[in-house]
């Protein structure tokens, strides 16, 4: 997969795009990752890129004429159909399954804006998605755009090493993921527990499903309304529910 990024920082990319994972990737061949300095395209002498808001206002705003003209460029040999993103507190929020979606595409172009915003006729004729990370606002777009590009390269067949190891990410099913553990067998007194030492892979499977359940009815119950249950799942969330009424029946008043 190639990903461009638009940006005015480019430099803000160097520790996170080249380290961990994404540097595998890039290593391997799985990855190409490539930077543009929305400055490049100014035709001016200062290599300004932005100017005052019509109507008056604070903040200063990038300019139309280069923002296009640094798509189209980046554009120029791009597959018929590829994503233009920019990253936007206004556009829809970001979710493992857009980073699944994305992950579909031979090539993606993300747009970071920053200052005050982007003319909106660059937006109207250069971008066809617009992405939020939440309902916050950032300074730039860049680690918004980091962080979809972690999300999203990750789905790459073979960018991690064990096979499938996406599938079993929090969100991945419409759950958080369970506990894990690992050596010592105990530590300060908390130990693994009992059904992960015995071998048995289906009793390890079962488990990690119902802790998933019930991580996700404690922690964000919100997305057992849209995850794909079983009947034995439904069933487990039953008895959760029951514990949960007998604790609230016993407790204080």
């Amino acid at each position: 997969m190639r990903i461009d990024i638009l940006t005015l920082f480019p430099g803000m990319f160097d520790g996170p795009m080249t380290e961990s994972m994404l540097w595998k990737a890039r290593e391997r061949g799985l990855l190409d990752l490539r930077l543009v300095d929305i400055r490049d395209f100014s035709s001016g002498p200062h290599r300004a890129v932005d100017d005052t808001p019509y109507g008056g206002g604070g903040g200063m705003v990038l300019r139309p004429d280069i923002v296009v003209r640094a798509v189209e460029a980046v554009l120029e040999a791009a597959p018929p159909g590829t994503p233009v993103i920019f990253m936007s507190p206004q556009g829809r929020r970001f979710s493992h399954d857009i980073a699944v979606e994305l992950a579909g595409y031979e090539r993606l172009v993300l747009l970071c804006g920053h200052y005050e915003g982007v003319d909106e006729r660059a937006l109207q004729l250069a971008v066809t998605d617009e992405i939020s990370l939440g309902d916050y606002v950032l300074t730039g777009g860049e680690l918004a755009a980091m962080v979809i590009v972690d999300a999203v390269v990750r789905h790459i067949p073979g960018v991690l090493g064990a096979e499938g190891a996406a599938d079993r990410d929090s969100h991945a099913d419409g759950l958080l993921e369970g506990p894990q553990y690992t050596r010592p067998p105990e530590f300060l007194g908390l130990p693994v527990p009992d059904v992960l030492l015995n071998g048995n892979h289906d009793r390890v499977a079962r488990w990690r499903r119902q802790q998933a359940l019930r991580r996700t009815w404690q922690r964000r119950p919100d997305l057992l309304l849209r995850a794909e249950l079983s009947e034995e799942d439904r069933y487990f969330l039953a008895e959760l529910a029951n514990e949960d009424a007998h604790t609230r029946s016993n407790g204080p008043d």
